[in-house]
């Protein structure tokens, strides 16, 4: 039984001011709970799951699923069409900014769209890029949105905020590469084992500040008439052709 008190904190994660004050998010669906309880078995709180869920997943041995009719999920979830499960889930403690060194990492200039965050991650997690520096004004990685376009990326991919300028400047020895409209043709650019990738603005692009810092301009080509690229297609087209 699902009392109306927690079924409201629940709810409540859906925004970001909760979740700040709780270090608490939500996740949900089959895929991406079961396999943050896999990979993070310490970082899951509380459980929410129908029966069917509950048989299947009997494997996962975690002590804190608590049964719930399909009636009391849809008042936790967030979905249109919720899911089968609902976890709640400690954030993850990303307050060290990473190591670049030796690696792929992208890096995102204030992209917005909660969808296209969580596309992006996925895509890293896809190409092996294992790390994403955002600008602070990028949508927050634990926005329920974020989480379900990952579709379980979140627990591979490591999402780290930061002041980008003051951040880049701090990064020596190491080569910045900005995605443009107008750089260096990608198809013929080596394939590359350490740098940054940054990806800008969905349309603002990437700011003056930051370009200012990057070593080199590159472009994916152009054959056709639209103006520009949804930046999550962008990154994939990118890390295609230059990661090896």
């Amino acid at each position: 039984m699902l009392g109306k008190q927690k079924a409201k904190y629940i709810q409540s994660l859906g925004q970001k001011k909760q979740r700040d004050a709780e270090g608490l998010f939500i996740a949900e669906g089959p895929k991406i709970v079961s396999e943050l309880i896999q990979t993070f078995p310490q970082y899951i709180q509380e459980v929410y799951a129908v029966k069917e869920w509950i048989k299947e997943n009997d494997h996962l041995h975690t002590r804190v699923v608590t049964e719930v009719t399909d009636n009391e999920l849809e008042k936790i979830s967030q979905l249109k069409t919720p899911n089968q499960v609902v976890a709640v889930v400690k954030k993850f403690d990303k307050s060290e900014l990473p190591d670049v060194k030796g690696k792929i990492s992208l890096v995102l200039d204030t992209i917005q769209d909660p969808g296209n965050l969580g596309t992006i991650i996925r895509i890293a997690d896809w190409f092996g890029v294992d790390q994403i520096i955002c600008s602070n004004d990028s949508a927050d990685v634990y926005n329920p949105k974020v989480v379900q376009a990952t579709m379980g990326s979140i627990a591979r991919v490591n999402i780290f905020y930061a002041d980008l300028p003051v951040w880049l400047r701090q990064q020596k020895d190491i080569r910045m590469y900005a995605a443009m409209l107008e750089g260096s043709d990608i198809t013929k650019m080596d394939p590359i084992k350490e740098g940054l990738i940054i990806i800008g603005n969905e349309s603002k692009g990437i700011s003056e500040e930051i370009i200012e810092l990057v070593n080199e301009k590159i472009a994916i080509p152009k054959k056709g008439k639209a103006e520009s690229l949804n930046a999550a297609v962008a990154v994939g087209i990118v890390l295609a052709q230059i990661s090896t």
